[in-house]
């Protein structure tokens, strides 16, 4: 835990896109956080932003925000082949840093960001949203009180119908486009349900993986030439963890189905379906299946219980709450990690044809992260 802060949190962001902007929306609703500064390469979107959030530095260059002596922590809203050069520096010049998921464009990028935190001695928090719902908080009481047994396996599972970005009609063509993103729904969303699971969990430590990636459904012509689409729009796959768990892994943003149901972990005495989350058991040969009043624990998670629920609301309420060191911050670096190790090795292994070693993928991975001439 850091020394605590009784002043206002300063934070500068680098990239006040679509993200960054919902960035600076939960931002303006913590009365204990100011964003002091702002960087972006749109100078139009930048001097509109800082106009409605009320930023009073703005810059270009990236090198000169990290210049200020009074941030005491950095958000990085960029796309993922940009995070560890920019997280990583930012950590060099002292700063705490606050990084859009996934935590990078590889393995070896995101490796390097950890390591960077622990040389510099700097929080590094990724922006896994999941960790803080209530679902996760409520299935999190069930396995640590050892409601479920032994925990043998978990599923992973998110589904858009049709939902890949810029070609079916949000956001912008880097998303598709693996120079700047380094994949699609793997790196996307399926980030969020893997280390959703992986918290719940323990983080364990993946030890083989297989899995194959695609690209099968029509797009729109135009916006396909003009974002390069060159990523997946499913992936699916299979992890063995070291103390045998294993975990299966489909993920799309676009597939020709009506819902593929939602994560789920399966214990010798009990399992747990996490959307909408429900808990399944037999007791004395009778099977149930229980649901959950979520709105009324909310309310007394919100009232009876409000000054320590307030530290895990969201992720960027833990974050400012871990910067002002009033709480430890969650090890989200860590999760972030190994979640990008189970997708690395998921393309590897379709790569190769075959199942690979999570030793396989450390070593094989390399950096990709782009050069940015205005990070000095």
């Amino acid at each position: 835990m850091t020394e605590a802060i009784t002043r206002k949190t300063r934070i500068g962001i680098i990239g006040v896109g679509i993200i960054g902007e919902q960035h600076l929306i939960n931002y303006a609703k913590d009365d204990r956080v100011e964003v002091i500064a702002a960087c972006d390469i749109n100078p139009d979107r930048l001097a509109d932003m800082c106009a409605k959030y009320g930023i009073p530095n703005r810059y270009e260059n990236i090198g000169r925000l990290l210049d200020r002596d009074d941030l005491d922590a950095v958000d990085v809203c960029l796309h993922n082949h940009l995070h560890a050069p920019v997280s990583i520096e930012v950590m060099r010049r002292g700063r705490h840093v606050y990084c859009e998921k996934p935590m990078a464009g590889t393995y070896a990028d995101a490796l390097s960001m950890y390591e960077a935190s622990r040389t510099y001695g700097k929080m590094l928090h990724i922006q896994l949203a999941f960790l803080y719902q209530l679902e996760t908080r409520v299935a999190k009481r069930f396995i640590e009180s050892g409601d479920l047994g032994r925990i043998y396996h978990a599923r992973s599972t998110g589904f858009r119908r049709r939902g890949r970005p810029y070609v079916d009609g949000y956001a912008t063509k880097e998303f598709v486009n693996s120079a700047w993103s380094g994949g699609g729904a793997l790196f996307d969303m399926a980030v969020y349900h893997i280390s959703q699971l992986l918290y719940l969990l323990g983080n364990p430590e993946p030890e083989r993986i297989t899995g194959r990636v695609y690209q099968e459904i029509a797009m729109d012509d135009n916006r396909q030439a003009i974002s390069g689409y060159n990523v997946e729009e499913f992936g699916c796959g299979f992890a063995r963890f070291k103390d045998g768990l294993t975990m299966d892994i489909v993920e799309s943003w676009a597939a020709h189905l009506d819902s593929f149901g939602g994560s789920s972990i399966m214990g010798s005495e009990a399992g747990l379906r996490m959307d909408p989350l429900s808990f399944h058991t037999t007791r004395h040969d009778v099977q149930s299946d229980t649901t959950f009043d979520l709105a009324a624990m909310q309310y007394r998670e919100s009232t009876v219980h409000a000054e320590r629920a307030k530290h895990f609301e969201s992720s960027q309420k833990h974050w400012v709450s871990a910067l002002r060191g009033e709480v430890d911050l969650l090890d989200t670096a860590g999760i972030a990690l190994n979640t990008s190790l189970i997708q690395a090795g998921i393309f590897l292994s379709g790569q190769l044809g075959r199942e690979v070693t999570a030793d396989e993928v450390k070593s094989l991975s390399r950096k990709a992260s782009r050069e940015i001439p205005n990070l000095v």
